[in-house]
């Protein structure tokens, strides 16, 4: 049934169409891509991948020679049923015993053995892989994905991060000793072609499957550029058809020295398309970027908070511009009939174009307090005659913003969560009179905890104020149910030398 020429092809094709996970990792890291949604798809794409090596590695044992084994099916099926039941008891004892293993070793506070215990793990499971036929490499990948679902995955990551620069040179340590010197010498021509062949393929692959899911240009290229390698569980691949017989030693090592070819090149090759890559240009097709603008108020963001600013403005025919780098938003906005411009306002020159140096007011209404800060820092210092308002994101960058001399700032959320606690009270049946005074109180003290931080520099210095804060600030406390006698003195000789102490109409 199965050809030796076909199953060459087969492991060779599927091994290579594996990316390595830690060189685009790394590759996202140095770039700080691995939190956006474009990394995140990456990332997914590669756990997947790593997890498919569990059935490939199944399909080696059953495309194994059987001659001259008279039980050789019923031994491909009882490797086949050990690892399965290997990485399924492996799953099972991770997910319901690692929690209560790190609770108890948590409690004896000491980061050495919690470090030693995570290693353990990763050891434990890498050996139970070797010992069922399997690699210790998805041993130590499912070890991996099991402490990333520990409650204590934190201070895992935290305790082995000092060893993550060290564990990764190891890595790519080992990777360059699979690399046979003596077999690339004497096929350097058929590896050197197999290395462009893979990678120009594979990224044109995943090039064409990125634009059919929807990614733009640009998405899709860079993702082809970046995955376009051959992955380290394509060695595990490799090894595991030599050992069963699939395909010969020297066809390993060809084969290997591909993968680690390709994935010493991706860097380069990175590094190339960087230097020569297209820069992004947004489409402004129907947009008009801000030029030669005026206005009474320049408004800098025209998002959810920027709408609902907008109104009061407008209701009293005050001459607002408004600019907004988002191009959606602006194509959203005309078709609810307003007018906003293309422009950064983080950028001098657009704020000069958006009739900065003329507006009266400037209010900075963007979602991204990074942004914002350096709208203010350029307003402060080349607008100083325009009155600068600004929405703040939380309370320290509320602090900031007064530090940095803003007329006016308000956090984003504070009023909406007042008339929300104002509405529950009312809902719970307190008069609206009363829920009413209660917000307007919780609106003072806040005020005052603000100034008391912004004079001492410490988010700390009026936790105090906070109702129900363990430091203070809530009403005393009442007892549930109410005492069942009244109180009555037990040492009634000391009652008159106490009030002659206090003295009349103490209480």
């Amino acid at each position: 049934l199965f050809g030796f020429p076909w199953q060459v092809a087969f492991i060779g094709a599927t091994g290579f169409v594996l990316t390595s996970t830690a060189v685009v990792m790394q590759l996202l890291a140095e770039r700080g891509d691995i939190a956006l949604p474009s990394g995140q798809k990456i990332v997914s794409i590669l756990l997947f991948e790593d997890l498919l090596i569990v059935p490939l590695l199944a399909l080696v044992a059953f495309m194994a020679p059987s001659a001259g084994h008279v039980d050789g099916e019923g031994s491909r099926w009882m490797s086949v049923a050990v690892g399965a039941g290997a990485v399924v008891g492996l799953v099972l004892v991770g997910r319901f015993l690692l929690n209560p293993l790190f609770r108890l070793l948590a409690a004896a506070r000491a980061r050495e053995v919690m470090t030693a215990a995570a290693l353990l793990v990763v050891l434990g499971s890498a050996l139970l892989m070797q010992l069922s036929g399997l690699s210790m490499a998805m041993g130590a990948f499912l070890a991996g994905v099991l402490l990333s679902e520990s409650t204590f995955r934190h201070q895992i990551e935290a305790d082995i991060e000092p060893f993550r620069g060290i564990l990764l040179g190891l890595f790519f340590l080992s990777v360059g000793m699979a690399l046979d010197l003596s077999v690339v010498t004497s096929n350097w021509q058929v590896i050197l072609g197999l290395v462009v062949a893979l990678m120009a393929a594979k990224a044109l692959c995943i090039y064409l499957v990125a634009r059919v899911l929807g990614s733009d240009h640009a998405q899709a290229l860079d993702r082809g550029v970046l995955m376009a390698q051959g992955g380290e569980f394509a060695f595990v691949l490799f090894a595991a058809a030599a050992s069963a017989g699939v395909i010969d030693m020297q066809l390993n090592a060809n084969f290997t020295a591909v993968v680690v070819l390709s994935m010493a090149l991706t860097p380069l090759v990175v590094l190339v398309y960087r230097r020569f890559a297209p820069t992004p240009v947004v489409s402004l097709d129907g947009v008009e970027e801000a030029d030669g603008l005026s206005g009474s108020v320049l408004l800098i963001g025209f998002g959810r908070f920027g709408q609902v600013a907008s109104q009061s403005l407008l209701a009293r025919d005050v001459d607002v511009t408004i600019i907004d780098n988002d191009v959606d938003m602006i194509h959203n906005a005309e078709r609810f009939g307003f007018k906003i411009y293309y422009g950064d306002g983080t950028r001098l020159d657009v704020l000069h174009a958006s009739g900065a140096a003329s507006a009266r007011a400037i209010a900075v209404c963007v979602n991204d307090p990074a942004m914002s800060d350096r709208i203010v820092e350029l307003v402060a210092h080349e607008f100083p005659q325009a009155r600068l308002l600004v929405r703040a994101f939380d309370r320290e960058h509320s602090l900031r913003l007064i530090h940095a001399g803003v007329d006016y700032q308000v956090r984003e959320t504070f009023e909406s969560a007042l008339l929300f606690g104002q509405a529950a009270l009312v809902e719970l049946g307190v008069d609206e009179d009363d829920a009413r005074e209660i917000a307007a109180q919780v609106r003072e003290r806040d005020a005052e905890r603000f100034e008391l931080e912004l004079a001492g520099g410490d988010l700390r210095a009026g936790a105090h104020m906070v109702f129900g804060s363990a430091l203070g600030g809530g009403p005393t406390p009442t007892p549930f149910t109410a005492p069942k006698r009244e109180s009555r003195t037990l040492n009634p000789d000391a009652v008159p030398h106490a009030e002659q102490e206090a003295g009349p109409g103490t209480p």
